[in-house]
């Protein structure tokens, strides 16, 4: 029990904060509290749960705290040793830090046509990585669709780029990139790029299109967030200004690959 109890807050220092590890881990904090207070001892669902969190097994958190923090800070990059791809992240992580929260993420895609895709994305640290997570909900009830899609994914940054790469989670994954460029030096609320993925409405044909990213802080209102999510057209006033102008410029053409090729 002393050992799980110091391996909790050893864990816990690497994270931003008490509250944003049980939001991840979807732990109530009280709960949380008494487990790295010694009060009282994790289940074993939750305890798989808080190690699949830092990458690591259950039984590492009863091990020596000096073994405890070489698992730790081997847990990522331990499976990847020696990838040149995986060593690209996250590149200049402390660049990277300036921009952790909440995004609404705007872009256009062929399954649209003249209509923007809003969509919301998270930027988290966790293990030394800058982690992604998207979600995309597609609704059309005219044609009967209703789509929910999640991606996970990292960033790396590198000559003020950043650089993401994604999958979606399910059973048909795909891969999808997009780079990002701040608009200036100071300039931390609208990350501006292209995006790069598959059209799920057109024969799942690949395309590329801007992309813009508006910080909307690190706990904002996750319902209303949601909400704002889907497709909506250029014209529509939830967009702001500044998305508008970018996304409805003449040069702002989506390139889609033929189906013929």
């Amino acid at each position: 029990m002393p050992h799980l109890v110091e391996n909790l807050k050893i864990a816990c220092a690497t994270q931003r904060s008490i509250s944003h590890l049980c939001r991840a881990i979807d732990i109530n904090r009280q709960q949380f509290n008494r487990y790295i207070n010694g009060q009282t001892r994790p289940s074993a669902h939750n305890l798989a749960r808080i190690a699949n969190h830092f990458d690591v097994e259950a039984a590492d958190f009863f091990l020596a705290p000096t073994l405890f923090r070489e698992r730790l800070s081997k847990s990522v990059v331990g499976a990847y040793e020696g990838s040149e791809l995986f060593n690209a992240f996250p590149g200049n992580l402390r660049a990277l830090r300036r921009h952790i929260g909440y995004f609404q993420t705007y872009h256009r895609s062929p399954s649209w046509p003249e209509m923007v895709v809003c969509s919301c994305s998270r930027l988290t640290e966790q293990g030394g990585l800058m982690h992604v997570k998207s979600m995309e909900r597609l609704r059309d009830p005219g044609n009967g669709i209703q789509q929910l899609s999640k991606y996970v994914g990292l960033a790396a940054f590198y000559r003020n780029r950043i650089f993401i790469t994604e999958r979606v989670t399910g059973p048909n994954s795909i891969l999808s990139q997009t780079i990002l460029l701040p608009f200036d030096e100071y300039q931390r609320v609208y990350l501006r790029g292209t995006t790069m993925g598959i059209s799920w409405r057109r024969e799942n044909l690949p395309y590329a299109s801007r992309v813009i990213w508006r910080h909307v802080g690190v706990e904002p209102d996750l319902r209303e967030l949601l909400g704002r999510c889907g497709p909506l057209p250029l014209s529509s006033r939830q967009l702001p200004p500044t998305v508008r102008s970018f996304l409805a410029d003449p040069a702002a053409e989506v390139y889609a690959m033929p189906a013929e090729y």
